[in-house]
């Protein structure tokens, strides 16, 4: 895996709301909203997201956070974990990619 542990993605889906909801997320605990899957592809050799509708492939960044989103850890907590694995972990990002799951129904933020 690369030493950046996430890249930043530029999209205007929601962007003011994922902004705003990614600073409110450092206590959050998310885990995967129940409709949702997180495995392993061996077809392309990747982890992916699977919902009824869709099938989201991941890069490595991405998988390593959500196998961190088990309801069981904070964001800030995972991110201090990430911080342990991998050089350079931007919480600002961290924060931001999983609002942008929270926002598509893929993550649930969690009790605080």
């Amino acid at each position: 895996m690369p030493s950046t542990v996430v890249t930043r993605t530029r999209t205007t889906e929601g962007t003011d709301e994922t902004m705003s909801m990614a600073l409110s997320l450092s206590s959050a605990r998310p885990r995967l909203a129940p409709h949702v899957r997180l495995m392993f592809d061996r077809v392309r050799a990747r982890y992916v997201l699977q919902t009824p509708e869709t099938v989201t492939v991941l890069n490595g960044t991405g998988a390593a956070i959500l196998q961190l989103c088990e309801g069981k850890e904070t964001v800030d907590e995972i991110v201090a974990t990430l911080r342990g694995r991998y050089d350079r972990v931007r919480a600002d990002e961290v924060r931001s990619f999983v609002a942008r799951l929270v926002t598509r129904g893929y993550l649930e933020p969690g009790g605080d």
